[in-house]
């Protein structure tokens, strides 16, 4: 993911540059950069969610997504963005009570809701190099389980605040639909509750006493996504 976003720092760079070199010499027919006609965007898209590392095995797990997303140009190459995506995931029950032999008691349902808003910036401005824009992106928003619970287990992931970013490219190719590609990362706080830390009768826990009870876990997302355009 790292490299992900160093290469598209790069692209930030070098395109303003290739811009003003591509473009000399150009007929505007022939240029191969084209202006964005439309002003906002609505997208459908679906993708797949890569849960980060959890110590206890507790926390949901890597799963199939789909989500909307609209974003409204503000000014120059700069758009306000809102998302909302569900997380079709399954966690592992566990009752922190029981022995480490017998403490799994089953797999469930885990749906995981994210949203956020922030912004996104197109890295060759308000228009296409070969009807291609790369962007990338940062917003601040929600990620929630609603609460959900079982007697058995006293986790829960709740509701807490996540960081996400991401990069992407947009694909398109004139008209009202474009085709968008994105990759990102999640970030959100993992709270374990206190008896995961508790003895049980073979004395071994959930968890040893070592590990942070509070921690900011990682989460990638590859999506893509179809948009209807909007407003000239």
């Amino acid at each position: 993911m790292k490299q992900l976003l160093f290469a598209f720092v790069f692209v930030a760079i070098a395109m303003p540059a290739a811009a003003q070199s591509v473009d000399v010499g150009y007929s505007p027919p022939k240029s191969p950069f084209r202006d964005l006609e439309y002003h906002q965007e609505l997208t459908l898209f679906g993708g797949y969610y890569s849960a980060g590392k959890d110590p206890a095995g507790a926390a949901p797990k890597a799963a199939p997504m789909e989500g909307i997303r609209y974003e409204v140009t503000v000014g120059g190459p700069a758009q306000i963005v809102f998302r909302l995506a569900r997380v079709n995931s399954q966690r592992d029950v566990i009752d922190p009570t029981k022995p480490a032999a017998t403490r799994h008691v089953g797999t469930q349902s885990w749906p995981v809701y994210l949203v956020d808003a922030g912004m996104s910036l197109n890295l060759t401005g308000q228009r296409t190099f070969h009807g291609v824009v790369p962007v990338i992106y940062t917003g601040v928003g929600l990620a929630s389980d609603l609460d959900k619970a079982v007697d058995a287990d006293p986790f829960n992931l709740g509701t807490t605040f996540a960081f996400s970013f991401a990069g992407g490219l947009r694909f398109v190719p004139g008209g009202r639909f474009q085709v968008r590609a994105d990759a990102g990362t999640y970030i959100y706080q993992l709270k374990y509750p206190t008896g995961y830390y508790v003895t049980a009768s073979d004395n071994t826990s959930v968890l040893a006493a070592t590990q942070a009870k509070n921690f900011w876990k990682r989460n990638g997302a590859l999506t893509l996504g179809v948009s209807y355009l909007l407003f000239r």
